[in-house]
């Protein structure tokens, strides 16, 4: 059987999850409609999931279309959990984008939008709600056109929309397919120049191939409570979809969401791309980590559960499923094979950090261990220790604060409370340092480093690798990567490289602690003669505005820091496009209002950064300084004699 994995995209309170209830009714995976309002839908299977009535993880099921198993994943559709919904893009095969009659275009349909195209995704549009008042056929159809896509196929007509009695007529071939299909095939192009009609078969097997290439996307209207275009939104996914590629001859297969068993072991998603995986099967894990390195270790399956089969227990290409024996496995993971890593979809690093305290008197190291189980979970939560003691999370928007409390509260009995956010700048090196400490200074070793601009965090040596026992190497380079974590100012440090330039131990005195506490201090002097600038976080925005708002808009936008690149005409009103520093997009988004009558629309997303003008903001260090060899050495002490109950030798 063919399989084809797509996902249900939409700005929230679409009707994405009641789509997706639907679906699974109409195809015979459930017997009756789960509701959203009353937290009995399939998909929301969490506890806050079905509190707060929004998807927050991924969830993944499977129907019949036609002749094809569709294993489908719900995603969030809250512009907080973007990063969820991009891992998910990574394994599908297609998707379809839900949009609501009644609200239109909303800001996060058009990221969403936006990153299908980017990718070329193959995607079908579902205009829901088409049953409510206010719905608009028309009207909204001009604004898909002016803010989503001029590529779009309506496969059909709403009749009666904004009644109770709304419905889907769908027809073979569009008229107004001709003009769209026609920019990618010659054929079509021809009739069109020439003013004659092209045969519907023709039409059809056009739209077929530049829907899979994610050229052109088809247009359906319908309502998630009443039915109504779901069928005709079936035969689309069937028929329209690309199926799932070849099989690759080599096991691989992605992790893209993990949760909890009963037992509270891990259980990975993974959509699998060549080879088989069976229980009991050992399997090399794959891991690109922050700095560019590929880490492996390796593990023994013991369940595997296909999506959609309960009786399978082996996963091929194509299919999806429930793995466990995995304890140390991460989302973004590659099981089998390394290849493909590079092709996931990368977003950048949570912006945001807040610190979490209890609000009672329980230790806080129960609250820490909890922060630290849910970063395992989600290598997009990321946890740090402050200057004070306390536990700081990354994050990506305010109302991850809250899923966060909940889920602190409903898994771990914890009452949590967060400090206001605030921006988490970065730190690159701006010239060329080098640093040496000789062995009998206060270390048992012998580290000299040089440090320069390169990309992302590059680590290479200049000194033969057999200078050191490999131990003693890996402890420089793990302590090199941890030492950026903080840079001059107390932000991590990007766009790096670090050269081990000399090296030397006294055997046997010499262990690889002696290296880890040393390369720090070497590194920051390096660091501090090379200098660093400090970079805040900015976003890419669009803003849809009047033209009568287009000189006030931009003014307001560059008061805050914002660049124009482009202002394009788009009907009756003008398209901005820039970046923003991220401090300054919500008075951004408060003030465009007011300054557009109400009519402006803005999308912002994070996008790169930009060097702080003026004083740096700093942050307070955890490292006991390692650029002041006294308040550093004092630091190393008071930390062995508190863990060991020595004192630093």
């Amino acid at each position: 059987m063919h399989t084809v994995n797509i996902g249900i995209l939409a700005h929230v309170d679409a009707g994405k999850t009641s789509l997706t209830e639907r679906l699974l009714f109409d195809t015979g995976v459930i017997d009756r409609l789960g509701s959203v309002d009353s937290g009995t839908t399939q998909t929301d299977s969490g506890e806050i999931e079905r509190r707060r009535g929004i998807t927050i993880r991924s969830a993944v099921t499977a129907f019949r279309a036609r002749d094809r198993q569709v294993n489908l994943i719900d995603t969030p559709g809250h512009r907080d959990f973007m990063a969820e919904v991009e891992r998910a893009l990574a394994v599908l095969d297609g998707a379809v984008l839900v949009l609501s009659a009644v609200e239109g275009v909303q800001p996060h349909t058009r990221l969403l939008m936006r990153t299908c195209r980017a990718l070329r995704l193959p995607t079908l549009l579902f205009v829901n709600k088409i049953d409510r008042v206010g719905a608009r056929d028309a009207g909204l159809l001009a604004d898909i056109r002016r803010l989503l896509t001029r590529a779009i196929a309506p496969l059909g007509t709403a009749r009666a929309i904004g009644t109770a009695s709304a419905g889907f007529v769908g027809h073979a071939a569009g008229d107004d397919w001709l003009p769209v299909l026609a920019e990618h095939d010659d054929a079509l192009l021809a009739a069109y120049v020439e003013d004659r009609p092209a045969p519907a078969p023709a039409l059809r097997e056009a739209l077929r191939t530049q829907t899979a290439a994610g050229l052109v996307h088809p247009l359906l209207f319908g309502s998630a409570l009443s039915g109504t275009g779901v069928p005709e939104l079936l035969d689309a996914i069937g028929d329209l979809l690309p199926p799932a590629p070849p099989a690759e001859p080599a096991p691989r297969a992605r992790v893209f969401a993990i949760t909890r068993g009963p037992g509270g072991a891990k259980v990975a998603y993974a959509r699998s791309y060549g080879g088989s995986l069976t229980a009991r099967q050992r399997v090399p894990v794959f891991r690109r980590t922050a700095d560019g390195r590929v880490e492996t270790h390796r593990a023994q399956l013991t369940g595997v559960a296909v999506v959609g089969d309960p009786s399978a227990s082996v996963l091929t290409a194509g299919y999806i499923a429930a793995l466990t024996g995995l304890p140390a496995v991460r989302i973004g993971d590659q099981i089998g094979a390394p290849a493909g890593l590079d092709s996931a979809v990368h977003f950048p690093r949570p912006g945001l950090e807040t610190v979490v305290r209890r609000r009672d008197d329980g230790p806080a190291a129960e609250l820490h261990a909890a922060l630290l189980r849910m970063a395992d979970e989600d290598p997009l939560i990321h946890t740090r220790v402050t200057a004070a003691g306390e536990t700081a999370v990354l994050l990506y928007g305010e109302v991850q604060k809250e899923v966060v409390a909940a889920t602190l509260a409903d898994n771990y009995g914890i009452a949590a409370e967060f400090t206001t956010s605030q921006l988490v700048h970065l730190e690159r090196p701006t010239g060329v340092g080098s640093a040496l400490e000789i062995i009998g200074n206060g270390f048992f070793g012998t580290v000299g480093l040089r440090v320069e601009p390169g990309t992302g965090i590059e680590y290479d040596l200049a000194v033969e690798l057999g200078s050191l026992p490999l131990a003693y190497h890996k402890a420089i380079e793990d302590s090199v990567v941890r030492a950026l974590e903080q840079g001059l100012c107390g932000w991590p440090v990007t766009d790096v490289r670090v050269t081990l330039t000399h090296s030397g131990y006294w055997s046997p005195v010499t262990v690889a602690g002696d290296f880890r506490d040393l390369t720090p201090h070497v590194l920051m002097q390096a660091l501090a003669a090379a200098g660093t600038q400090v970079f805040e976080p900015c976003h890419h925005f669009e803003a849809d505005v009047p033209a009568a708002a287009l000189g006030p808009v931009t003014g307001a936008l560059a008061h805050l820091g914002g660049r124009v690149d482009e202002t394009t005409p788009a009907g009756d009103t003008w398209r901005i496009t820039g970046s923003i520093p991220a401090r300054a997009v919500a008075e951004a988004q408060r003030r465009l209002p007011d300054l557009t009558n109400g009519e402006g629309l803005w999308t912002s997303t994070p996008s790169g950064d930009r060097p702080v003008r003026g004083r740096p903001p700093r942050r307070a260090r955890t490292d006991g300084n390692p650029l002041d060899r006294v308040e550093y050495t004092r630091w190393l002490a008071q930390r062995d004699l508190a863990t060991s109950g020595h004192p630093r030798r």
